[in-house]
Protein backbone atom coordinates (compact mmCIF):
# COMPACT_ATOMS: atom_id res chain seq x y z
CA UNK A 1 0.00 0.00 0.00
CA UNK A 2 1.42 3.36 -1.05
CA UNK A 3 1.88 6.40 1.13
CA UNK A 4 -0.68 8.44 -0.82
CA UNK A 5 -3.33 5.77 -0.24
CA UNK A 6 -2.96 6.07 3.53
CA UNK A 7 -2.95 9.86 3.25
CA UNK A 8 -6.33 9.63 1.51
CA UNK A 9 -7.84 7.22 3.98
CA UNK A 10 -6.68 9.05 7.12
CA UNK A 11 -6.78 12.83 7.00
CA UNK A 12 -5.34 13.19 10.50
CA UNK A 13 -2.39 10.97 9.61
CA UNK A 14 -1.59 13.33 6.72
CA UNK A 15 -2.14 16.45 8.84
CA UNK A 16 0.11 15.09 11.59
CA UNK A 17 3.02 14.81 9.16
CA UNK A 18 2.33 18.22 7.67
CA UNK A 19 2.15 19.90 11.09
CA UNK A 20 5.23 18.09 12.43
CA UNK A 21 3.46 15.81 14.93
CA UNK A 22 4.92 12.40 15.66
CA UNK A 23 1.51 10.71 15.56
CA UNK A 24 -2.09 11.56 14.75
CA UNK A 25 -3.03 11.12 18.41
CA UNK A 26 -1.73 14.64 19.06
CA UNK A 27 -5.01 15.97 17.66
CA UNK A 28 -6.93 13.92 20.21
CA UNK A 29 -5.25 15.67 23.15
CA UNK A 30 -5.68 19.08 21.51
CA UNK A 31 -9.40 18.48 21.00
CA UNK A 32 -9.88 17.19 24.55
CA UNK A 33 -8.11 20.29 25.85
CA UNK A 34 -10.46 22.52 23.84
CA UNK A 35 -13.42 20.98 25.64
CA UNK A 36 -12.09 20.60 29.19
CA UNK A 37 -9.35 23.24 29.49
CA UNK A 38 -6.84 20.68 30.73
CA UNK A 39 -3.96 23.16 30.80
CA UNK A 40 -5.76 25.92 32.77
CA UNK A 41 -5.07 28.82 30.41
CA UNK A 42 -6.80 31.35 32.68
CA UNK A 43 -4.58 30.32 35.61
CA UNK A 44 -1.33 28.99 34.11
CA UNK A 45 0.26 28.39 37.51
CA UNK A 46 -2.25 25.58 38.13
CA UNK A 47 -0.78 23.40 35.38
CA UNK A 48 3.01 23.37 35.33
CA UNK A 49 3.79 19.78 36.38
CA UNK A 50 2.52 17.08 34.05
CA UNK A 51 3.19 13.35 33.69
CA UNK A 52 2.67 11.53 30.39
CA UNK A 53 2.30 7.77 30.87
CA UNK A 54 2.86 5.31 28.01
CA UNK A 55 4.33 8.26 26.14
CA UNK A 56 6.05 6.66 23.12
CA UNK A 57 6.33 7.70 20.32
CA UNK A 58 5.81 11.08 21.98
CA UNK A 59 2.95 12.93 20.26
CA UNK A 60 1.21 13.83 23.53
CA UNK A 61 4.54 14.90 25.01
CA UNK A 62 4.99 17.07 21.92
CA UNK A 63 1.69 18.81 22.66
CA UNK A 64 2.76 19.39 26.27
CA UNK A 65 6.13 20.78 25.20
CA UNK A 66 4.74 23.14 22.58
CA UNK A 67 1.88 24.44 24.75
CA UNK A 68 3.42 24.61 28.23
CA UNK A 69 7.10 25.24 27.45
CA UNK A 70 6.99 27.11 24.14
CA UNK A 71 3.62 28.74 24.76
CA UNK A 72 2.01 27.87 21.42
CA UNK A 73 -1.73 27.58 20.79
CA UNK A 74 -3.59 25.15 18.55
CA UNK A 75 -7.05 24.51 17.22
CA UNK A 76 -9.92 26.77 18.12
CA UNK A 77 -7.91 28.64 20.75
CA UNK A 78 -5.26 29.64 18.20
CA UNK A 79 -7.97 30.89 15.83
CA UNK A 80 -9.60 32.96 18.60
CA UNK A 81 -6.25 34.49 19.55
CA UNK A 82 -5.60 35.49 15.94
CA UNK A 83 -9.04 37.07 15.76
CA UNK A 84 -8.31 38.98 18.95
CA UNK A 85 -5.02 40.30 17.58
CA UNK A 86 -6.76 41.34 14.37
CA UNK A 87 -9.52 43.17 16.25
CA UNK A 88 -7.26 44.79 18.87
CA UNK A 89 -5.96 47.78 16.84
CA UNK A 90 -9.36 48.45 15.33
CA UNK A 91 -11.05 48.25 18.72
CA UNK A 92 -8.77 51.00 19.96
CA UNK A 93 -10.08 53.25 17.19
CA UNK A 94 -13.79 52.60 17.53
CA UNK A 95 -13.89 52.26 21.31
CA UNK A 96 -16.30 49.78 22.78
CA UNK A 97 -18.34 49.07 19.62
CA UNK A 98 -17.32 45.42 19.48
CA UNK A 99 -20.60 44.13 18.15
CA UNK A 100 -20.74 46.51 15.21
CA UNK A 101 -17.09 45.90 14.34
CA UNK A 102 -17.37 42.12 14.31
CA UNK A 103 -20.52 42.38 12.23
CA UNK A 104 -18.74 44.48 9.58
CA UNK A 105 -15.68 42.23 9.25
CA UNK A 106 -15.00 40.91 5.78
CA UNK A 107 -14.29 37.29 6.71
CA UNK A 108 -13.48 36.31 3.10
CA UNK A 109 -10.59 38.76 2.91
CA UNK A 110 -9.24 37.68 6.30
CA UNK A 111 -6.60 34.96 5.97
CA UNK A 112 -6.20 33.62 9.49
CA UNK A 113 -3.87 30.87 8.28
CA UNK A 114 -1.30 33.40 7.11
CA UNK A 115 1.36 33.35 9.82
CA UNK A 116 3.07 36.45 8.38
CA UNK A 117 -0.10 38.55 8.63
CA UNK A 118 -0.61 37.83 12.33
CA UNK A 119 2.53 36.70 14.13
CA UNK A 120 1.87 34.02 16.71
CA UNK A 121 1.93 35.26 20.28
CA UNK A 122 3.86 32.84 22.47
CA UNK A 123 2.94 32.46 26.13
CA UNK A 124 5.52 30.18 27.76
CA UNK A 125 5.01 29.20 31.39
CA UNK A 126 7.51 29.32 34.21
CA UNK A 127 8.83 26.35 36.19
CA UNK A 128 7.35 23.73 33.88
CA UNK A 129 8.23 20.09 34.59
CA UNK A 130 7.05 17.40 32.17
CA UNK A 131 7.94 13.73 32.66
CA UNK A 132 7.31 11.09 29.99
CA UNK A 133 7.31 7.42 31.02
CA UNK A 134 7.28 4.39 28.74
CA UNK A 135 8.74 0.91 28.52
CA UNK A 136 10.04 1.68 25.03
CA UNK A 137 12.74 4.27 24.34
CA UNK A 138 11.61 7.56 22.81
CA UNK A 139 13.43 10.15 20.72
CA UNK A 140 14.32 13.25 22.79
CA UNK A 141 11.96 16.22 23.01
CA UNK A 142 12.72 19.75 24.16
CA UNK A 143 12.04 20.18 27.87
CA UNK A 144 10.76 16.62 28.38
CA UNK A 145 12.29 14.43 31.10
CA UNK A 146 12.15 10.83 29.88
CA UNK A 147 12.06 7.75 32.08
CA UNK A 148 12.14 4.27 30.59
CA UNK A 149 10.22 2.33 33.20
CA UNK A 150 7.19 0.16 33.89
CA UNK A 151 4.21 2.07 35.32
CA UNK A 152 3.11 -1.09 37.17
CA UNK A 153 6.38 -1.37 39.13
CA UNK A 154 6.64 0.21 42.61
CA UNK A 155 10.07 1.73 41.90
CA UNK A 156 8.64 3.97 39.17
CA UNK A 157 6.90 6.35 41.60
CA UNK A 158 10.02 7.55 43.49
CA UNK A 159 11.91 7.85 40.19
CA UNK A 160 9.12 10.01 38.84
CA UNK A 161 8.97 12.25 41.90
CA UNK A 162 12.75 12.66 41.98
CA UNK A 163 12.69 13.62 38.30
CA UNK A 164 10.14 16.35 39.00
CA UNK A 165 11.83 17.56 42.17
CA UNK A 166 15.40 16.39 42.98
CA UNK A 167 14.86 17.50 46.58
CA UNK A 168 11.86 15.21 46.92
CA UNK A 169 11.03 13.90 50.39
CA UNK A 170 8.05 11.66 51.24
CA UNK A 171 6.71 14.24 53.71
CA UNK A 172 6.84 17.14 51.25
CA UNK A 173 3.74 17.83 49.14
CA UNK A 174 5.32 20.39 46.80
CA UNK A 175 6.41 17.67 44.37
CA UNK A 176 2.85 16.65 43.51
CA UNK A 177 1.81 17.05 39.88
CA UNK A 178 -1.15 18.88 38.38
CA UNK A 179 -2.07 16.59 35.49
CA UNK A 180 -1.53 12.93 34.59
CA UNK A 181 -2.34 11.77 31.06
CA UNK A 182 -2.17 8.31 29.52
CA UNK A 183 -2.72 7.30 25.90
CA UNK A 184 -1.53 3.75 26.41
CA UNK A 185 -3.35 0.79 24.90
CA UNK A 186 -2.50 -2.87 24.31
CA UNK A 187 -2.07 -4.44 20.90
CA UNK A 188 -5.65 -5.38 20.10
CA UNK A 189 -6.38 -9.01 19.35
CA UNK A 190 -9.81 -8.60 17.75
CA UNK A 191 -11.45 -10.30 20.73
CA UNK A 192 -13.31 -7.33 22.15
CA UNK A 193 -13.90 -8.83 25.59
CA UNK A 194 -10.20 -9.59 26.02
CA UNK A 195 -9.11 -6.20 24.66
CA UNK A 196 -11.51 -4.36 26.97
CA UNK A 197 -10.29 -6.31 29.99
CA UNK A 198 -6.59 -5.73 29.25
CA UNK A 199 -7.20 -2.04 28.64
CA UNK A 200 -9.12 -1.72 31.92
CA UNK A 201 -6.13 -3.23 33.74
CA UNK A 202 -3.82 -0.74 32.04
CA UNK A 203 -6.18 2.05 33.09
CA UNK A 204 -6.10 0.77 36.67
CA UNK A 205 -2.28 0.81 36.63
CA UNK A 206 -2.25 4.38 35.34
CA UNK A 207 -4.81 5.41 37.96
CA UNK A 208 -2.81 3.73 40.72
CA UNK A 209 0.28 5.71 39.79
CA UNK A 210 -1.76 8.90 39.42
CA UNK A 211 -3.18 8.64 42.94
CA UNK A 212 0.36 8.61 44.32
CA UNK A 213 1.54 11.76 42.53
CA UNK A 214 -1.53 13.94 41.89
CA UNK A 215 -2.17 16.99 44.03
CA UNK A 216 -5.66 17.52 45.48
CA UNK A 217 -7.77 19.04 42.73
CA UNK A 218 -5.57 17.59 39.97
CA UNK A 219 -6.74 16.07 36.70
CA UNK A 220 -6.39 12.63 35.14
CA UNK A 221 -6.97 11.70 31.49
CA UNK A 222 -6.67 8.15 30.17
CA UNK A 223 -7.78 6.03 27.26
CA UNK A 224 -10.57 3.56 27.88
CA UNK A 225 -12.35 0.92 25.82
CA UNK A 226 -16.10 1.21 26.31
CA UNK A 227 -17.55 -2.18 27.06
CA UNK A 228 -20.68 -3.62 28.54
CA UNK A 229 -19.95 -2.80 32.20
CA UNK A 230 -17.84 0.31 31.72
CA UNK A 231 -20.08 2.26 34.09
CA UNK A 232 -18.55 0.27 36.95
CA UNK A 233 -15.18 1.80 36.09
CA UNK A 234 -16.79 5.23 36.01
CA UNK A 235 -18.19 4.60 39.50
CA UNK A 236 -14.74 3.67 40.81
CA UNK A 237 -13.23 6.81 39.29
CA UNK A 238 -16.06 8.87 40.77
CA UNK A 239 -14.90 7.90 44.26
CA UNK A 240 -11.57 9.66 43.71
CA UNK A 241 -12.64 12.58 41.51
CA UNK A 242 -15.36 15.19 41.72
CA UNK A 243 -16.21 15.05 38.02
CA UNK A 244 -15.81 12.14 35.61
CA UNK A 245 -16.62 12.60 31.92
CA UNK A 246 -16.11 10.55 28.78
CA UNK A 247 -14.66 12.33 25.74
CA UNK A 248 -14.68 11.19 22.13
CA UNK A 249 -12.35 13.43 20.09
CA UNK A 250 -13.07 14.10 16.46
CA UNK A 251 -9.69 12.57 15.59
CA UNK A 252 -10.77 9.27 17.14
CA UNK A 253 -12.49 7.01 14.65
CA UNK A 254 -16.20 6.55 15.24
CA UNK A 255 -15.77 2.87 14.41
CA UNK A 256 -13.37 2.47 17.34
CA UNK A 257 -14.50 1.58 20.85
CA UNK A 258 -11.85 3.85 22.33
CA UNK A 259 -12.72 6.94 24.32
CA UNK A 260 -11.01 8.98 27.02
CA UNK A 261 -12.03 9.40 30.64
CA UNK A 262 -11.46 12.95 31.85
CA UNK A 263 -11.37 13.09 35.66
CA UNK A 264 -11.27 16.50 37.34
CA UNK A 265 -10.96 17.53 40.96
CA UNK A 266 -8.88 14.78 42.56
CA UNK A 267 -9.91 14.23 46.17
CA UNK A 268 -7.59 11.90 48.10
CA UNK A 269 -9.16 9.33 50.39
CA UNK A 270 -8.10 9.67 54.03
CA UNK A 271 -7.72 6.65 56.32
CA UNK A 272 -6.39 6.23 59.84
CA UNK A 273 -3.14 4.37 60.40
CA UNK A 274 -2.26 2.28 63.43
CA UNK A 275 -1.20 5.42 65.28
CA UNK A 276 -4.59 7.01 64.76
CA UNK A 277 -3.30 9.59 62.29
CA UNK A 278 -5.12 10.38 59.06
CA UNK A 279 -3.02 9.52 56.01
CA UNK A 280 -3.70 9.40 52.29
CA UNK A 281 -4.90 6.05 51.00
CA UNK A 282 -3.70 4.89 47.59
CA UNK A 283 -3.87 1.46 45.92
CA UNK A 284 -0.76 -0.64 45.88
CA UNK A 285 1.53 -0.94 42.85
CA UNK A 286 2.88 -4.34 41.91
CA UNK A 287 1.71 -7.64 43.37
CA UNK A 288 -1.65 -7.79 45.09
CA UNK A 289 -1.30 -6.75 48.73
CA UNK A 290 -2.41 -8.83 51.69
CA UNK A 291 -6.16 -8.32 52.19
CA UNK A 292 -6.72 -5.96 55.10
CA UNK A 293 -9.22 -6.79 57.83
CA UNK A 294 -11.35 -4.27 59.72
CA UNK A 295 -8.25 -2.18 60.41
CA UNK A 296 -6.90 -0.67 57.18
CA UNK A 297 -3.36 -0.66 58.54
CA UNK A 298 -3.22 -4.40 57.83
CA UNK A 299 -2.31 -5.81 61.25
CA UNK A 300 -2.36 -9.57 61.44
CA UNK A 301 -4.81 -11.95 63.03
CA UNK A 302 -2.78 -12.39 66.21
CA UNK A 303 -2.66 -8.64 66.84
CA UNK A 304 -6.42 -8.44 66.51
CA UNK A 305 -6.94 -11.29 68.92
CA UNK A 306 -4.58 -9.71 71.44
CA UNK A 307 -6.56 -6.49 71.64
CA UNK A 308 -9.94 -8.20 71.50
CA UNK A 309 -10.82 -7.15 67.94
CA UNK A 310 -12.69 -9.24 65.43
CA UNK A 311 -10.73 -11.96 63.67
CA UNK A 312 -10.47 -12.20 59.91
CA UNK A 313 -12.97 -15.07 59.80
CA UNK A 314 -15.68 -13.00 61.45
CA UNK A 315 -17.89 -10.94 59.13
CA UNK A 316 -17.53 -7.18 59.37
CA UNK A 317 -19.77 -4.48 58.03
CA UNK A 318 -18.68 -2.09 55.33
CA UNK A 319 -18.70 0.81 57.77
CA UNK A 320 -15.99 -0.94 59.76
CA UNK A 321 -13.87 -2.06 56.82
CA UNK A 322 -14.16 0.61 54.11
CA UNK A 323 -11.64 3.44 54.01
CA UNK A 324 -12.85 6.75 55.34
CA UNK A 325 -14.44 8.72 52.52
CA UNK A 326 -14.76 5.70 50.23
CA UNK A 327 -17.90 4.16 48.77
CA UNK A 328 -19.90 2.09 51.29
CA UNK A 329 -22.87 -0.16 50.72
CA UNK A 330 -25.26 -0.49 53.70
CA UNK A 331 -25.41 -4.05 54.96
CA UNK A 332 -22.30 -5.18 53.10
CA UNK A 333 -20.20 -7.81 54.88
CA UNK A 334 -16.74 -9.12 54.13
CA UNK A 335 -15.13 -12.48 54.94
CA UNK A 336 -11.57 -13.68 54.38
CA UNK A 337 -11.18 -17.32 53.46
CA UNK A 338 -8.24 -19.42 54.69
CA UNK A 339 -6.54 -18.98 51.30
CA UNK A 340 -6.49 -15.19 51.81
CA UNK A 341 -9.25 -14.27 49.35
CA UNK A 342 -11.69 -11.68 50.64
CA UNK A 343 -15.35 -12.30 49.84
CA UNK A 344 -17.87 -9.46 49.83
CA UNK A 345 -21.51 -10.28 50.55
CA UNK A 346 -24.32 -7.90 49.57
CA UNK A 347 -27.99 -8.02 50.55
CA UNK A 348 -30.33 -9.33 47.88
CA UNK A 349 -31.85 -5.94 47.18
CA UNK A 350 -28.41 -4.44 46.62
CA UNK A 351 -26.65 -7.26 44.82
CA UNK A 352 -25.33 -4.87 42.13
CA UNK A 353 -22.55 -2.43 43.11
CA UNK A 354 -23.24 1.27 42.63
CA UNK A 355 -22.96 2.46 39.04
CA UNK A 356 -22.28 5.88 37.60
CA UNK A 357 -23.42 7.17 34.22
CA UNK A 358 -20.72 9.58 33.07
CA UNK A 359 -21.59 12.35 30.59
CA UNK A 360 -20.40 11.59 27.07
CA UNK A 361 -19.01 14.55 25.11
CA UNK A 362 -17.86 14.81 21.51
CA UNK A 363 -14.72 16.96 21.38
CA UNK A 364 -13.41 19.02 18.54
CA UNK A 365 -15.09 20.86 15.70
CA UNK A 366 -17.84 18.57 14.41
CA UNK A 367 -17.50 20.14 10.97
CA UNK A 368 -13.77 19.37 10.83
CA UNK A 369 -12.06 16.38 9.22
CA UNK A 370 -13.81 13.05 9.64
CA UNK A 371 -11.35 10.40 10.77
CA UNK A 372 -13.42 7.64 9.11
CA UNK A 373 -13.79 9.37 5.73
CA UNK A 374 -11.59 9.27 2.64
CA UNK A 375 -10.61 12.60 1.10
CA UNK A 376 -9.12 13.57 -2.23
CA UNK A 377 -5.56 14.80 -1.98
CA UNK A 378 -4.89 18.39 -3.05
CA UNK A 379 -3.25 19.03 -6.39
CA UNK A 380 0.50 18.61 -6.29
CA UNK A 381 0.40 16.72 -3.00
CA UNK A 382 3.69 15.18 -1.92
CA UNK A 383 3.46 12.36 0.59
CA UNK A 384 5.76 12.95 3.55
CA UNK A 385 7.62 10.48 5.69
CA UNK A 386 6.66 10.14 9.36
CA UNK A 387 8.16 12.84 11.57
CA UNK A 388 9.79 10.41 14.00
CA UNK A 389 9.69 6.66 13.36
CA UNK A 390 9.82 4.44 16.47
CA UNK A 391 13.38 4.18 17.77
CA UNK A 392 13.10 0.59 19.03
CA UNK A 393 9.63 -0.84 18.34
CA UNK A 394 8.81 -4.18 19.98
CA UNK A 395 7.90 -5.60 16.57
CA UNK A 396 11.28 -4.76 15.01
CA UNK A 397 12.71 -8.25 15.45
CA UNK A 398 9.60 -9.86 13.95
CA UNK A 399 9.81 -7.61 10.87
CA UNK A 400 13.49 -8.40 10.35
CA UNK A 401 12.85 -12.13 10.67
CA UNK A 402 10.00 -11.94 8.17
CA UNK A 403 12.23 -10.13 5.69
CA UNK A 404 14.87 -12.83 6.01
CA UNK A 405 12.32 -15.59 5.51
CA UNK A 406 11.01 -14.14 2.29
CA UNK A 407 9.40 -10.73 2.31
CA UNK A 408 6.82 -8.55 3.97
CA UNK A 409 3.03 -8.41 4.04
CA UNK A 410 2.52 -12.10 3.37
CA UNK A 411 5.03 -12.34 0.51
CA UNK A 412 7.21 -15.45 0.48
CA UNK A 413 9.22 -15.05 -2.71
CA UNK A 414 12.39 -16.46 -1.22
CA UNK A 415 10.63 -19.54 0.09
CA UNK A 416 8.88 -20.11 -3.25
CA UNK A 417 12.22 -19.85 -5.06
CA UNK A 418 13.73 -22.39 -2.70
CA UNK A 419 10.84 -24.80 -3.28
CA UNK A 420 11.08 -24.41 -7.07
CA UNK A 421 14.83 -25.06 -6.97
CA UNK A 422 14.31 -28.18 -4.86
CA UNK A 423 11.69 -29.44 -7.29
CA UNK A 424 14.09 -28.91 -10.21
Amino acid sequence: MGKSSKDKRDAYYRLAKEQNWRARSAFKLIQIDEQFDLFSYAEPEKCTRVVDLCAAPGSWSQVLSRILIKGESFGRRAWCERMDRFNRPQMAQVGQQETDLVGDLDMESLDLDDGKQFDRELKPRANVKIVAIDLQPMAPLEGIIQIQADITHPSTVPRLLHAIDPAFTPTDSTHLVDLVISDGAPDVTGLHSLDIYVQSQLLYSALTLATKVLRPGGKFVAKIFRGRNVDLIYAQLRILFERVSVAKPRASRASSIEAFVVCEGYRPVLVRNRDGEEVLWTPEIGDAPEPANGDVSGRGRQDNAAVGEKSDDEPTTSAESAPSGGARTPGQTRHRRPDGVVELHFPDEQSDPPRYIAPFLACGDLSAWDSDATYKLPAGHVSLDPVQPPTAPPYKMAIERRRIEGGMYGKTKKRDNLQSSDAG
